[in-house]
């Protein structure tokens, strides 16, 4: 199987990996073993465009799925990015705060936001499956 899905909507390309879940507000989450790594997906960086700061939370906070977690901020609009999962904020990608673009040039490697440590890991399991999320890209269903 491949390790990407790459879709297809209005004349423009966007990637879905196929090891992590997604949310319908355009954040991903990776499990891993110190939790979840959390960011923004491909087809969101590109609906934002050149992304040039983000707020990040302090390591140690509680978040609960849906929250907000981080705002990114473009030269186009600013966006608040939600935790796909309840838990407590382990690790925060501090490069960010010095190479915002990363959101833009890597959004599922360097430039990923946050790592959460889950309360309960059985919310990955209500998160869309990388084909869903695919699907939802190919109806027009995202960034709404």
């Amino acid at each position: 199987m491949a390790d990407e899905i790459i879709v297809e909507y209005k004349g423009k390309k966007y990637v879905v990996k196929t090891d992590r879940r997604y949310t319908e507000t355009d954040e991903w989450a990776k499990p891993e073993e110190n939790g979840v790594r959390i960011g923004i997906t491909d087809y969101a960086q590109k609906e934002l465009h050149d992304i040039v700061g983000v707020d990040l939370p302090e390591p140690g906070i509680r978040v609960k799925k849906g929250e907000e977690i981080a705002v990114v901020e473009s030269v186009k609009a600013t966006s608040d990015v939600y935790s796909p999962v309840s838990g407590e904020v382990v690790e925060v990608n501090e490069r960010l705060y010095e190479e915002p673009e990363l959101l833009n040039k890597d959004p599922y490697g360097e430039g990923w936001i946050v790592i959460v440590k889950p309360d309960n890991p059985g919310e990955l399991d209500e998160l869309l499956s990388p084909e869903d999320y695919a699907e939802r890209i190919k109806q027009g269903k995202v960034g709404n």
